[in-house]
């Protein structure tokens, strides 16, 4: 009977080996699955981090800084250059009308054109026939100026006659309203019939003649017409650096054509004026992210731009920051802007390309013109540094969420279920046991209770005598209150551990109640006492 007995404890070991583990002492599996999930997506937090850093993620603000001026140098690029071809074009064309009627007009005044400086009396008749040509021009064009200088004056013998020059300088003081019915038109330079004549003020800075001591608008390309004898306008016009009229406060610059007779006599020049204002509206970039971007056009030489021969557009201008005299060195950064670095103040970051302001045959096709745009470099280290706390703390947020998400989603698909199911294996008539729709604790009920069964079978078919277990029955009821509900707690899967902290009592009152529970019932183990317990339930008996 005892080798039988054996024989069952021996073939009910594993599942009482899993009943054993379920109750052992350690972390509990909930736990242990919040540290796993835990570990698994800090993992993947750290190893996204590093591939952020492995492609260049975290420097994405200053990729999108780099796109972005990109852009912003291609559209302000495009409109500069639009805008200068066409005051070119209009200069080109404004030239070869008043050339030829200018000598006309002469012809018939029997004078010529290489002689005109003798004629100082008729300067006036001749200037103001033009007048309405140089008005018309002027609504024409997206223009603040338009001007006619001819190389004569009216007063020969003063001291600064070799300097001064007689022409017409009307000015649109209102630039951004060209289209307007009535532009505010006054006359910068000419003679002050003109302005009576046509009912045009004068301005606040009139002078009656030019001052050409220092006007490289006006040398310039009547040098060039004359060492380039037989090249046509369109290849002799000439873009000046920004500058100030001798006597006004307003900067311009001044694209400026020579005025050429049939014969091939250069008698003067005359263009158009874009002025600082003109460029500012015409031209300053917008943006909600840099609040002090501009951008400006400006002659290169030797990696330099002289602020005092640029003209800017922006909200903020580089002179608040830098010196007028100074001038911003440019050099490569490691990514894609440049720097341009004064000599004292502000540093800035940005982008500059060049325009072409001259066909490939023109006399000054060796100028060099840039436009740029940049910003304080403060600013795109701030947006930059922005950007990356946004994208960082958008991450970490993440990983709470996914960690809480993991945790309750854990419990209540994984944790809850399979504690239900161990329950049941512990405390539930198998045969019986409702399904969990787990497969895997399922399939251990089925198999546990297959077990019992095939124990149970076993047992009989080697006539077991039930007598055993009647004298175990009986035994247990002599055991004391205190003993009873030790031996009840054992019966249902507890450890001593766990009885000692379900019932109050210290571990030491455990054992010497497990040691009389032993001795009364002849078991050796809690192993045996859960077998004897799940026999008796087989045949149908049960335990008070």
């Amino acid at each position: 009977m005892k080798n039988t007995l054996f024989r069952l404890k021996n073939m009910a070991q594993p599942a009482l080996h899993k009943l054993q583990q379920a109750g052992e002492e350690g972390m509990p599996l909930g736990q242990r699955l919040f540290l796993f999930l835990a570990v698994l997506v800090l993992t993947i937090f750290l190893s996204f981090i590093a591939i952020l850093l492995l492609t260049g993620t975290f420097t994405a603000g200053l990729s999108e800084t780099e796109r972005f001026f990109d852009n912003e140098l291609a559209r302000t690029s495009n409109e500069i250059e639009e805008h200068y071809d066409q005051i070119s074009l209009q200069t080109v064309n404004l030239a070869e009308n008043l050339s030829r009627s200018i000598e006309q007009k002469t012809s018939i005044m029997g004078i010529s054109l290489s002689n005109l400086s003798e004629y100082p009396y008729l300067l006036e008749e001749i200037i103001s026939g033009e007048c309405d040509q140089l008005l018309f021009a002027l609504q024409l064009v997206k223009s603040s100026g338009v001007f006619l200088i001819l190389d004569a004056t009216i007063n020969p013998i003063l001291a600064r006659a070799v300097h001064s020059r007689s022409g017409l300088y009307i000015k649109n003081m209102e630039p951004n309203v060209i289209s307007a019915s009535s532009p505010n038109i006054i006359i910068l330079r000419g003679f002050p019939g003109i302005s009576r004549k046509r009912s045009l003020p004068l301005h606040a800075q009139w002078k009656m003649e030019f001052d050409v001591s220092d006007a490289p608008y006006y040398h310039r390309p009547i040098e060039a017409a004359r060492f380039n004898p037989g090249l046509p306008i369109s290849r002799l016009y000439y873009w000046s650096d920004a500058l100030q009229l001798p006597g006004t406060s307003e900067e311009v610059m001044l694209c400026t054509a020579p005025l050429i007779d049939s014969n091939g006599c250069i008698f003067g020049v005359c263009g158009f004026e874009i002025s600082a204002m003109l460029f500012k509206l015409s031209h300053s970039p917008g943006s909600s992210i840099y609040k002090r971007l501009f951008c400006l056009l400006s002659p290169l030489a030797a990696d330099t731009i002289e602020l005092r021969r640029s003209l800017i557009a922006g909200g903020y201008s580089a002179r608040i920051a830098s010196s007028k005299q100074n001038a911003l060195q440019i050099s490569k950064q490691r990514h894609y802007l440049y720097t341009y670095r004064p000599e004292q103040g502000h540093k800035f970051l940005g982008l500059h390309s060049y325009i072409q302001l001259y066909p490939h045959d023109s006399a000054f096709a060796d100028q060099h013109w840039i436009v740029a745009a940049m910003v304080p470099e403060e600013d795109i280290m701030h947006a930059v540094t922005r950007l990356n706390v946004i994208l960082f703390s958008s991450l970490t947020l993440l990983v709470i969420i996914g960690v809480i998400l993991s945790f309750n989603l854990g419990n209540r698909f994984f944790i809850e279920p399979i504690s239900k199911g161990l329950n049941m294996i512990k405390y539930t008539d198998l045969g019986s046991a409702p399904r969990t729709r787990i497969p895997e604790i399922d399939n251990l009920i089925d198999y546990l209770a297959l077990r019992n069964r095939e124990l149970a079978e076993k047992a009989r078919h080697e006539n077991l005598s039930f007598s055993t277990l009647d004298k175990f029955l009986d035994r247990s009821r002599e055991l004391t209150p205190a003993e009873r509900e030790v031996f009840k707690l054992y019966s249902e899967g507890y450890t001593a551990n766990q009885i000692a902290a379900k019932l109050c009592l210290s571990i030491n009152t455990i054992k010497t109640h497990s040691k009389r529970i032993y001795s009364k019932l002849e078991v050796s183990s809690r192993e045996e006492i859960i077998l004897y317990v799940a026999l008796l339930k087989e045949i149908g008996k049960e335990i008070n």
